[in-house]
């Protein structure tokens, strides 16, 4: 089974206590396993809380691993930079020709192991759309997607399924759909509907 630790087997430890311990403090349970691939897109819902992070984290201490998540550059400044990127965080310029799908896909390609940590909803509030930014990474990084996921409802945090995308983006969404529609965010009317926009032949995938 690989894990992508988190660091050396004593820090490994830490954080693992640290997550073990926040998780029985507040009544939750990691559960799933790591998939064994070195690189894959987590799907992360629902989220609406500022809670849900904390959850995530604590959960995957447990798991062992430690995922990424890309934000614009802007973020990553004093006095928070540093935060920032010990929690993960890898700035990406927005200002450049390539947007941030590619910028994203390129980053994941010069990785020998690394989880991608995307949240599709991109608010905390009810989502008419979900993004798909996640979909076409996964694609063109040729690497599965994993959908971790938090149910509020029985208090169980984790990974379940991995897919492999097929590039027929309607089809895969039916999966992913089918799997969190039994889950239970903390603010039920704020996880809106499982579906993505409709695209026109010449939009770019940079959403």
């Amino acid at each position: 089974m690989n894990k992508l630790l988190l660091g050396p087997p004593l820090a490994n430890k830490l954080h693992s206590f640290i997550g073990l311990s926040f998780l029985k403090l507040t009544g939750w349970e990691a559960v799933g396993n790591v998939p064994d691939t070195p690189k894959f897109v987590m799907l992360m819902a629902p989220h609406t809380s500022n809670w849900d992070f904390f959850i995530v984290l604590a959960i995957l201490y447990v798991l062992g691993i430690k995922f990424y998540w890309f934000g614009k550059k802007e973020i990553f400044r004093w006095p928070i930079r540093n935060l920032s990127k010990w929690l993960g965080g890898i700035p990406v310029d927005r200002s450049l020709k390539q947007n941030m799908v590619q910028q994203i896909v390129e980053i994941i390609k010069s990785r020998e192991q690394i989880i991608v940590g995307i949240s599709p909803e991109g608010t905390r509030s009810n989502a008419k759309y979900w993004k798909t930014g996640f979909y076409y990474i996964a694609c063109q990084a040729q690497i599965p997607i994993v959908f971790a996921f938090l149910d509020y409802g029985r208090k169980v945090g984790g990974l379940g399924p991995v897919m492999t995308p097929t590039g027929d983006i309607e089809a895969d969404m039916k999966k992913i759909r089918r799997f969190y529609s039994g889950i239970t965010a903390k603010h039920p009317e704020n996880f809106g509907s499982i579906v993505v926009k409709p695209r026109l032949n010449n939009e770019d995938q940079s959403q």
